[in-house]
This record gives C-alpha cells, structure tokens and sequence, in this order.
C-alpha cells in the first residue's frame, strides 16, 4: 500500500528490514520513512531521541561492530542516504536462541531499505562505494561510558564482510572478542 511501511522480520528475532512504499510520478517519488503508529502496532521502540550520521570516504571502510551496555542500551534504524553498505547486526542477548549470530544485508541510497536494530544487538557495516553515508535514528541518547563492541573479524562469528581489503580504526581493531566480552 502506497505510504505504509513493509515490516519484514529477520532470522534474529526483534530485528527487521523494513521497505518504503513509494507512491511515485513524473516528478519522482514520495514515501514514508516512519511512522510511530506502524511501530507501536507492533510493540516496536519508537520514540527516537537521537539522529546521527556516519560519512565514509574510501570503500572498505568498516565500522564496529558497537553496542551500547544496559542501562543505556540502543535501539536503531539504520539506512544507508549514499553509496552502498553492508550492514551487519549481531545478536548479544543472553539466553536468546540466536546468540551470537549474525545477520548481514546491503543497505544502498537506490534500495531504500532500512533495519531496526533492537536493543541487545551490536551493530557495524563495511561501505561497498566511496563516499557512502549510513543515516541512524537511535533511542536512548548515546552515554559514552556504556560505549562497547566486539572484534569485526571474531573467528566464532565468522562474518561474510564482502571486502577483504578493509578501513578500520584502531579502536576497533582493539575490541574483544565475542568470549570476552563483558556486557
């Protein structure tokens, strides 16, 4: 239906890919990006405080995979506004049946596609183009003292990035790994 989200659910539980419907003309295009109705309707986080982007500059730049510890722990949409990525979530929630795995799908300014990203999942992409930007509505507000992560090449996630040939900081390099980590 023109102007409604399309919610699809994901192999782990609680997050989703959720599609625009454009109506579209001669002119272009128009669409719904969000819509607090269609969230609470199905008992998701809605009421995003925080509205941040990330520009990346080479391909191959990878970023994460970053989480926020309890109490302040993040829900997110995530879309990709410019060039293409990969984005990857993982699932951190003790006990969950998915633990530890890891969900990985291209996000592109032409594809529109966005993810809701729960609260217990860490989260990071790797830009697939130069000069890609990955657009994020989070909810709490970011507390730096909760900032964590885990290593993006940790052997017992095994994730797929698409490039070998990778930009990353030294403080993720620096992460722990999944068995060491402390939430």
């Amino acid at each position: 239906m023109i102007g409604m989200l399309t919610f699809e659910p994901l192999p782990l539980a609680g997050a989703y890919r959720i599609r625009m419907n454009p109506a579209a003309d001669e002119r272009g295009c128009f669409a719904r990006r969000f819509c607090a109705e269609a969230f609470r309707g199905r008992a998701l986080e809605c009421d995003f405080v925080q509205r941040s982007i990330s520009f990346n500059l080479r391909r191959g730049t990878l970023r994460g995979l970053h989480f926020q510890a309890p109490p302040a722990a993040e829900t997110k949409i995530v879309r990709c506004t410019r060039g293409v990525a990969f984005d990857v979530i993982v699932d951190l929630r003790a006990g969950s049946a998915t633990y530890g795995k890891w969900y990985g799908e291209e996000l592109s300014a032409d594809n529109r596609v966005m993810l809701y990203v729960p609260k217990g999942f860490a989260h990071g992409f790797q830009t697939l183009r130069d000069e890609t930007e990955i657009d994020y509505e989070i909810t709490p507000a970011y507390v730096p003292d909760a900032a964590r992560g885990v290593r993006f090449d940790d052997p017992t996630l095994a994730i797929g990035w698409p490039l070998v040939d990778v930009v990353v900081s030294s403080r993720d390099r620096e992460l722990p790994l999944l068995g060491a980590l402390a939430c």
